[in-house]
């Protein structure tokens, strides 16, 4: 009964756009699942994709940033469903903050995006210090330049 209630928490949070926020731990995987990555593997995932969301939204590359924002929460998404030691409130306190970078995405106002981003950083980082893993800490980028070879500018505007 409290797998079926925490499946249809992530369902209906995945539904709406929704994430968690979750912490690299120790976790061992659900012994329901077949395959289940490691909880860092899936995280390091987790990283890559917030750092590819700001700049395809810096860049004003919404179709990029939205495809970004759905890995993420499809990400996160799974590790709480892989990863049962992870508390439901960590699944549901990200919804607010995801909600409100899909908002910005979708009005293409990169204001909103910059301090929705930083909502979804402070929410991501809320949740390591949650999983006495507060010593993980991501931020918003501060480069110039992104460290990877993906061009985050709109096709034609690079």
């Amino acid at each position: 009964m409290k797998l079926l209630n925490r499946f249809a928490i992530l369902a209906a949070s995945a539904a709406a756009m929704t994430t968690v926020a979750i912490a690299q731990s120790d976790f061992p995987p659900s012994p329901n699942a077949k395959y289940a990555p490691r909880l860092v593997e899936t995280m390091n995932a987790a990283q890559l994709q917030h750092l590819k969301l700001w700049y395809a939204g810096k860049s004003k590359n919404w179709e990029l940033a939205n495809f970004e924002l759905r890995q993420l929460t499809n990400s996160l998404a799974e590790a709480a469903i892989f990863y049962p030691g992870i508390p439901v409130s960590n699944v549901t306190t990200m919804k607010d903050p995801l909600l409100s970078v899909a908002d910005a995405i979708t009005a293409g106002d990169s204001r909103k995006f910059a301090a929705s981003m930083r909502g979804l950083t402070e929410g991501c980082n809320a949740c390591h210090t949650s999983m006495q893993r507060g010593f993980i800490a991501i931020g918003i980028p501060t480069e110039h330049q992104p460290p990877a070879n993906q061009i985050f500018a709109p096709v034609g505007k690079h």
